[in-house]
């Protein structure tokens, strides 16, 4: 994928069981299934960007084994570099238009989600 030239922007990931806050700028939800228990005012979002979420098939592959995250990292990643996926990241980080990014998901396992990978992803992508 090409960076895209601007400003550094600040990307920070946050469960959807933790509430909104100011700080967190532009909120997108980036799970393909909707979060048990939290609606759209609780979640207050701004996009729910359902197609960058990993595949279902991906999903339910991974189900958040610690000891396949190494290869779901990788196969993630392979999705989202798809023109389709490069589109919708770029449409993302527009609509952001400058604010900050909070990445919102609803796994349990803070250390193995999506989020941080897309989080990688969009970082590397948006050089200053």
């Amino acid at each position: 994928m090409s960076h895209i030239n601007r400003k550094k922007l600040n990307i920070s990931i946050k469960r959807a069981y933790e509430d909104a806050t100011p700080e967190d700028g532009y909120r997108v939800l980036v799970d393909r299934i909707w979060p048990r228990g939290r609606n759209k005012v609780t979640l207050k979002l701004d996009q729910w960007a359902r197609d960058l979420a990993p595949s279902a098939d991906l999903r339910k592959w991974f189900g958040h084994d610690p000891k396949r995250w190494e290869a779901f990292q990788e196969r993630y990643r392979s999705e989202l570099d798809a023109e389709e996926k490069r589109e919708q990241i770029r449409r993302l980080l527009a609509e952001a238009d400058d604010r900050s990014v909070t990445l919102i998901y609803g796994a349990k396992d803070e250390e193995h989600n999506q989020a941080i990978v897309l989080r990688d992803v969009l970082s590397h992508l948006y050089k200053g």
